[in-house]
């Protein structure tokens, strides 16, 4: 059997300048670039207010971890909680024509006349029978006798 390596500890990020990975290094050069544009339009004072918030915005993207998960995928999660509906109703009754389902399609299943499915009474359990079987890869094989399991051995295998 041939043997492969298996890749270990995949959801670590390469680091391209000490301790800093490649996703951090996008998230502070962009934020650079806009701290370089805020310089150019803005005068001194407006330039410190805004350098300084986009600064730190900035880090905390980067740098910042909510439940050992990067603080952008925080975000998204919380925009996505934002988008669902904060309240779910459960209706039991519901008709055939809410879901798409025909009239025709209608499936008929044995019961005790509530549309209940029948209850399963059931004399013997075979769950031991059938682990051995699946454990041993089927060399062992059951036999129903009056209605008890008893495991029957398969001689001379390999």
């Amino acid at each position: 059997m041939q043997q492969f390596t298996v890749p270990q500890f995949i959801d670590v990020e390469d680091k391209i300048i000490g301790p800093i990975t490649s996703r951090q290094f996008i998230i502070l050069l962009f934020g650079a670039i806009l701290i370089f544009i805020c310089y150019k339009i803005f005068d001194f004072s407006a330039f410190a207010a805004f350098g300084l918030l986009i600064f730190a915005i900035s880090g905390i993207i980067a740098f910042a971890k909510i439940n050992g998960r990067p603080f952008h995928f925080f975000v998204l999660n919380l925009l996505q909680t934002l988008k669902r509906p904060n309240l779910r109703v459960w209706s039991r009754n519901i008709s055939n024509s809410d879901i798409g389902i025909e009239e025709g399609a209608a499936i008929s299943v044995k019961g005790d006349g509530n549309g209940m499915p029948p209850v399963g009474r059931y004399t013997t359990s075979r769950l031991a029978e059938l682990a051995l079987i699946a454990d041993t890869r089927g060399i062992y094989r059951g036999e129903e006798n009056n209605g008890a399991s008893y495991i029957k051995t398969v001689e001379n295998v390999e």
